[in-house]
C-alpha cells in the first residue's frame, strides 16, 4: 500500500509516495489557482505514471493522503473570504475595530487603521451578559438574537461569528444562539468562540473566531471538492489535512475550525524538518524552505519546533497555536524591479504559477529570479522537471535584460545582482528567527529544502558564517514527504485565572482531566497505540498583564509537592526570557493546556546501501561564479553513500538543483541527502 502527501504551493503542487519499504516516487506538477483540486488529480496521474501504473490502480493501492492547503491562508491575505456577519454582546461591537489599542508601526503617523473582516454593519450586538465567573448577569434576550439574524439574513451573509463576552467560562449564550442560527439559516457556516478558542483575552478571542467564519466555506468548498474528486476517481481511503500546530486532522475537523489550516502548507516543512532532524540524529537546525513564491524560515532546537499563540496573517491575529514559522516574500517566482532611484528590488510580488517566470513559456514578461538562474547557468533548460518541461531561455534573457538596461550593465551582472539582493533578504530572515531572539546562528545546521533551495543556500550560509548545509534527496518535495511522518493532533485549552496556590493541585487536575476526556473523544480509533499528553500551563505575575508558557513535561500530577514545583518552574523560565525572577510577586494561572497526539503508522524512510567509491561527473556545463567557470554536473540520483565531491559543482535531480562553490566539501549520507561543509 501506498501513503500519499501532497503540498500546493503557489507555482507548483509536489507529490510524494511512499510504499510500506519507504521507497519514494515524487513528482510535481504546475498549480492550479482557479481550483487546487483539479491541478492535485493532475499531479496524481503523472505520480501514477512514476510508478508504471494509471491513476484508478494508485488510488486503489493508496490508504492515506495527507494534504497541505494554502487555501485559507490566500483567502485570508488576499481578502477574498465569506461575507461574514458577527454577533456579540451587546456594547462590544467594536473590539474587533479596536483591537488592542497599538498599531503595528506605531510611530506612523500616517499609517491608515486597518479594516476589519467585518464591517460594522454587519457586526450586531445581542442583549445578554455573562459575567467573568461564569454567572448570567443578563439573560440571553430571544428577540434580540431573532432581529440580529433578520439583520444578517437581509445583508446576505454567508458566514456568523457568535462571540459572547467571557463564553469561555460559560457558554450556554453562545450554544443557544448557535441552534437560532442553524435553524434559521440552515446554509450559513457557523464560527463559536467557545468552540474556536474558549479562552480569555476578548481580542485574540473574536478576532480568530472571525478569521474562522472568513476563511470556513472557501475551505469547506475546497475541501468538498476535492474529497469529491477523489472518490470519483476511485479513492476510498482517509484524507488528513496538514494543521498550522504540525499535526493532522480529518476533514471534518478541519472544516470546523478552518483558521487552524491557515499556516498548513509551511507546517508540513517543519513537519518533514523534525523527521529529518530525528535521522540525522538530532541537534539544532534552522529549516530554509524555498519555493516558487516564497520562503519559510524557522528554528529547531533539540530537533524540535518552537510553538506560538501570537501569529498576526494578513495583518489578523489567529491566536491558535501553531508553528513559529517566519515567512519572506522571495522565492524562484519573485520579481525583480528597478525603482526610480536605481535600486534594484527582489520580491515580494510573484509571477507565481499563471504567468510564471519568463522562462517557462506562458506569456511571462517580468524579470524572476528562476529567470536569472537560468542566466547565470545554474538552470539546465532542457532538463527542468526532468526534461518534462522545457524552459525557454531566450525568454529568460530577454527579461533579465530589460533590468540590466534600467542599471545600465549586463544581463550576467543584473542576474548576478538579482541573486545576491534575494539572498541578502534570506539571511535577514535568518537573522529575525536567530539573532533576533538572542540565538547565534553560527552554532546551527541549516536544513534546505523546496524546489529553488539548492542554488542559494551556501550563498545564504556564507552571509550567516554558517559552517553546514544539509540538503535531502527529496528536498524539492520535502514539504509533502513530511506530512508523511506527521500524527493526528489536537490543542485544548481552559482558562482558570487565579493564584496558582489557590487553584491547587485538585484544580489543575480538574482542568487537565476535562481536556483528556474531550481530547479522547476527538481522537476516536482513528490513532494507534495509546494517545500522547502533553501538558503545560500560560501564567504571569500577578502585576503583569501578558503570560508565558510553562510546559508541565516530566512533573507527577499527583507529587505533593506539585504546585511548588510548578511555581519553580515558571520562575526559572520566566528568568531565561527576561533576565530576571520577581520572588516577591504571587503567579497567577491563567490558562491550562493539553495537547493530545495520536500516532500514525509510521513511514520508513529506504536507506541506501552502504557503498564508497568516486563520483564521477554525467557532464559539465558553464556557469557563472563570480567568473565564467566549466563546472561539472552531477546526476544526484546515481551518487552513492559516503562519495564526496569538492566544490564548485552542480548536482541535479529531476526536481531540483543544488549548486556549491569552491572550496565547499559535499559528502553523501547514507540516505542519499548532500552534507555540505563550506570554506
Amino acid at each position: 500500500m501506498f501513503r500519499i502527501g501532497i503540498d500546493v504551493g503557489g507555482t507548483f503542487t509536489d507529490l510524494v509516495a511512499v510504499d510500506e519499504a519507504g521507497r519514494v516516487a515524487l513528482t510535481k506538477s504546475a498549480s492550479t489557482p482557479d481550483d487546487p483540486s483539479r491541478g492535485i488529480l493532475e499531479g496524481l496521474g503523472l505520480l501514477a505514471g512514476e510508478l508504471g501504473r494509471d491513476l484508478a490502480a494508485l488510488l486503489a493501492e493508496t490508504d492515506r493522503l495527507v494534504h497541505g492547503t494554502t487555501v485559507a491562508t490566500n483567502a485570508l491575505v488576499e481578502r477574498k473570504g465569506a461575507r461574514v456577519g458577527l454577533l456579540t454582546t451587546e456594547g462590544h461591537r467594536d473590539v474587533l475595530e479596536m483591537r488592542e489599542g497599538l498599531k503595528e508601526d506605531r510611530y506612523n503617523l500616517r499609517m491608515p487603521p486597518p479594516v476589519p473582516l467585518v464591517p460594522r454593519a454587519l457586526r450586531i450586538g445581542i442583549r445578554e451578559r455573562i459575567r467573568f465567573d461564569g454567572t448570567a448577569a443578563v439573560p440571553l434576550s430571544q428577540a434580540s438574537v431573532e432581529a440580529g439574524i433578520r439583520a444578517l439574513e437581509r445583508a446576505g451573509v454567508e458566514s456568523v461569528a457568535i462571540c459572547y463576552l467571557h463564553a469561555y467560562r460559560n457558554p450556554r449564550h453562545e450554544a443557544a444562539t448557535r441552534r437560532r442560527v442553524a435553524e434559521r439559516m440552515p446554509a450559513a457556516y457557523i464560527s463559536v468562540s467557545s468552540d474556536v478558542l474558549p479562552q480569555i483575552k476578548e481580542y485574540e478571542r473574536v478576532c480568530t473566531t472571525v478569521v474562522n467564519a472568513y476563511v470556513g466555506p472557501a475551505l469547506s468548498r475546497y475541501l468538498g471538492m476535492l474529497a469529491t474528486r477523489l472518490t470519483d476517481a476511485g479513492y476510498r481511503g482517509d484524507v488528513l489535512i496538514m494543521q498550522s500546530h504540525g499535526g493532522v486532522a480529518g476533514i471534518q475537523d478541519s472544516v470546523r475550525l478552518a483558521a487552524g489550516a491557515i499556516l498548513s502548507g509551511p507546517a508540513g516543512g517543519l513537519a518533514g524538518s523534525r523527521y529529518c532532524a530525528r535521522l540525522l540524529g538530532g541537534g539544532d537546525f534552522i529549516t530554509f524552505d524555498m519555493g516558487g513564491t516564497s520562503t519559510d524560515i524557522a528554528l529547531l532546537e533539540g530537533g524540535e519546533p518552537p510553538t506560538t499563540g501570537d501569529k498576526v496573517v494578513g495583518g489578523h491575529k489567529v491566536a491558535l497555536p501553531s508553528l513559529d514559522i517566519h515567512t519572506l516574500g522571495a522565492g524562484g517566482g519573485s520579481i525583480a524591479r528597478v525603482d526610480p532611484g536605481g535600486i534594484l528590488h527582489v520580491g515580494p510580488q510573484s509571477a507565481g504559477a499563471v504567468p510564471g517566470p519568463a522562462c517557462y513559456g506562458r506569456g511571462g514578461s517580468a524579470a524572476t529570479v528562476t529567470d536569472a538562474s537560468v542566466v547565470l547557468g545554474f538552470l539546465d533548460p532542457a532538463n527542468f522537471l526532468g526534461g518534462r518541461t522545457p524552459l525557454d531561455a531566450g525568454a529568460g534573457q530577454r527579461a533579465v535584460e530589460q533590468v540590466a538596461g534600467q542599471l545600465g550593465c549586463s544581463a550576467v551582472d543584473a542576474a548576478e545582482g538579482i541573486h545576491k539582493v534575494v539572498n541578502t533578504a534570506m539571511a535577514e530572515g535568518i537573522r529575525i528567527v536567530s539573532v533576533r531572539r538572542g540565538v547565534d546562528p553560527r552554532r546551527f545546521t541549516l536544513l534546505a529544502f523546496g524546489g529553488a533551495a539548492g542554488l542559494h543556500i551556501t550563498q545564504v550560509a556564507r552571509q550567516l558564517e554558517i559552517g553546514r548545509v544539509v540538503i535531502p534527496r527529496v528536498a524539492a518535495v520535502l514539504s509533502a514527504w513530511g506530512m508523511l511522518a506527521t500524527d493526528l493532533r489536537y490543542e485544548l485549552v481552559r482558562t482558570q485565572v487565579g493564584e496558582v496556590h489557590r487553584v491547587g493541585a485538585a484544580g489543575l487536575g480538574r482542568l487537565f482531566a476535562e481536556m483528556e476526556a474531550e481530547g479522547r473523544m476527538r481522537l476516536g480509533e482513528a490513532a494507534t497505540g495509546a494517545p500522547l499528553f502533553r501538558k503545560s500551563l500560560d501564567m504571569r505575575y500577578g502585576e503583569q498583564i501578558y503570560e508565558i508558557g510553562v510546559p508541565l513535561d516530566g512533573l507527577a500530577m499527583d507529587a505533593p509537592d506539585l504546585i511548588d514545583q510548578v511555581v519553580e518552574r515558571f520562575r526559572r523560565r520566566h528568568e531565561a526570557l527576561y533576565t530576571y525572577s520577581a520572588e516577591d510577586q504571587d503567579v497567577v494561572l491563567v490558562n491550562a493546556r493539553l495537547t493530545i497526539v495520536g500516532a500514525l503508522p509510521v513511514t520508513p524512510v529506504e536507506p541506501r546501501v552502504p557503498a564508497a567509491g568516486a563520483a564521477a561527473p554525467a557532464k559539465r556545463r558553464r556557469a557563472y561564479l563570480g567568473a565564467w567557470t566549466e563546472v561539472p554536473v552531477y546526476r544526484w540520483d546515481s551518487l552513492t553513500p559516503k562519495v564526496e565531491v569538492g566544490g564548485p559543482a552542480i548536482f541535479e535531480s529531476a526536481t531540483t538543483t543544488v549548486v556549491v562553490r569552491a572550496g565547499d566539501q559535499v559528502r553523501v549520507t547514507p540516505y542519499g541527502w548532500l552534507d555540505i561543509r563550506m570554506s
